[in-house]
């Protein structure tokens, strides 16, 4: 199940032309001069229908690369894999990465997904498949964009075990990156031992009790075994600093996510010229733009499209 799946986010069957009208009426815009990804669980609804129609506007606003989402058992949302990715190819798009979360059979709900060390056998198995199927894609990396629930530091520690053992799945398939990690606020919160159960009680905002989970999970995978996939925005909205990060974290930190409150550079709350700056310091690579909602009715399609042409003209942007 991947996180896309679980929100109900599934991509249809190329032929149909009920999402082509959605696009139809948009100018292409000049080729990009950039390489610039897209998660396509940006586009929601509207990635659905005439994919090979979506696909192809998608790379006319200016994207060149692609970050999936939808995986479900060999194909992404109803379409097969390889159909998708002929059709990605055929509009001029290079598939990158996928994000896709496994599911503990035993979880409650896809939010309360509990991790245990007799679930690493069918875990391994669900991402021996996935990966041998994303490797034939030609994907450089696999992620998994969801974190388990962790409360303790006993959950982050198997969750970072089975990452490990995850990670050894990945490589042996073929991709080149490996397995990855993708957060977004809540590994910013933190896990408190019992020794130090009383201090946290204190209520004082300013007393930084604990140790924060994203923390946890750097400290504890193997760095030949998962990277980091930093979502600029979550980072922020958990009250860090993805800049900061980067700078402590310069080999562990291989791809981000540029992401805004909604339209990338609209807010004013996230500082991308600074984030691009140690992005290339870093010899970051790859970066794909997310988008959550329109909260203004317009379209997923034309977010995505503003913040490509927010992306090319900007001149920190390489």
């Amino acid at each position: 199940m991947s996180m896309a799946a679980a929100a109900g986010l599934l991509v249809g069957k190329a032929g149909s032309a009920s999402a082509a009208n959605s696009v139809s009426e948009m100018a292409p815009a000049p080729t990009a001069s950039k390489i610039i990804g897209l998660q396509t669980y940006s586009l929601g609804k509207e990635f659905s229908g005439d994919i090979a129609a979506v696909l192809k506007k998608v790379k006319a606003i200016g994207y060149t690369d692609l970050e999936l989402a939808g995986y479900n058992n060999g194909k992404i949302g109803q379409t097969d894999l390889m159909e998708f990715k002929k059709m990605a190819e055929a509009a001029g798009l290079k598939i990158v990465s996928s994000h896709v979360s496994y599911v503990n059979p035993a979880a409650k709900n896809f939010f309360d997904n509990v991790y245990t060390k007799d679930m690493i056998p069918g875990a391994l198995e669900f991402w021996k498949k996935t990966a041998d199927d994303h490797a034939k894609l030609g994907c450089t990396m696999l992620v998994q964009p969801m974190m388990p629930t962790i409360k303790s530091h006993e959950d982050a520690a198997v969750v970072c075990d089975v990452f490990n053992q995850v990670g050894d799945v990945v490589k042996a398939a073929g991709i080149p990156m490996g397995f990855g990690y993708h957060n977004h606020n809540m590994e910013f919160q933190r896990v408190v031992k019992p020794e130090d159960a009383e201090k946290a009680k204190s209520g004082n905002p300013f007393m930084k009790v604990g140790d924060q989970i994203y923390d946890l999970l750097l400290a504890g995978t193997d760095p030949s075994k998962l990277f980091f996939e930093m979502d600029v925005y979550w980072t922020v909205m958990g009250q860090n600093d993805p800049v900061e990060y980067m700078k402590k974290n310069p080999t562990r930190i291989k791809a981000l996510h540029i992401k805004d409150r909604s339209v990338l550079g609209q807010s004013g709350m996230m500082n991308f010229e600074q984030i691009f700056k140690q992005m290339y310091a870093n010899g970051i690579k790859h970066y794909f733009v997310e988008l959550e909602n329109m909260p203004d009715g317009r379209t997923q399609f034309v977010g995505c499209e503003e913040s490509a042409k927010y992306l090319l003209k900007a001149p920190f942007v390489k």
